[in-house]
């Protein structure tokens, strides 16, 4: 099984960073903006359009406050198998760790999955910062 795992400091307060990450029906607008053009709510499941035209189906497995970490899991014809986590953990009163962990299989998934993941990275930095100034 392939395991991905990204971190990244980002410079907002961790508070807000936490409040984007669990407002899982709006990555579109407050978590990823360019990375993600829109998010639909159903019966526990997001469903995802990525702005590369991509459309996932995930089901969310838990929204932890305490941990300030959200799971799910996508739905997709070329994974046998998907489980993701995003986490927010405080580094100063100003800036935060956002960590991303995902298992797959096929591990042949990997490289694609995990180039996602970088840009997803990148436009939650971008998204976080800009909304912080």
């Amino acid at each position: 099984m392939a395991s991905i795992r990204r971190e990244a400091r980002i410079k907002t307060q961790p508070e807000a960073a936490w409040a984007a990450l669990r407002d899982v029906g709006a990555l579109h607008t407050r978590l990823a903006r360019g990375f993600v053009s829109d998010t639909r709510l159903e019966a526990g499941a997001r469903i995802v359009t990525f702005a590369n035209g991509m459309v996932v189906r995930e089901l969310i497995v838990d929204v932890d406050e305490s941990a300030r970490r959200v799971a799910w899991s996508a739905r997709t014809d070329g994974l046998s198998h998907h489980s993701a986590s995003a986490q927010v953990l405080p580094d100063g009163p100003s800036a935060c760790r956002f960590v991303w962990i995902a298992d797959l299989l096929p591990d042949e998934a990997a490289p694609v999955i995990a180039a996602m993941i970088d840009q997803g990275m990148a436009a939650i930095q971008e998204t976080l910062e800009k909304d912080a100034s």
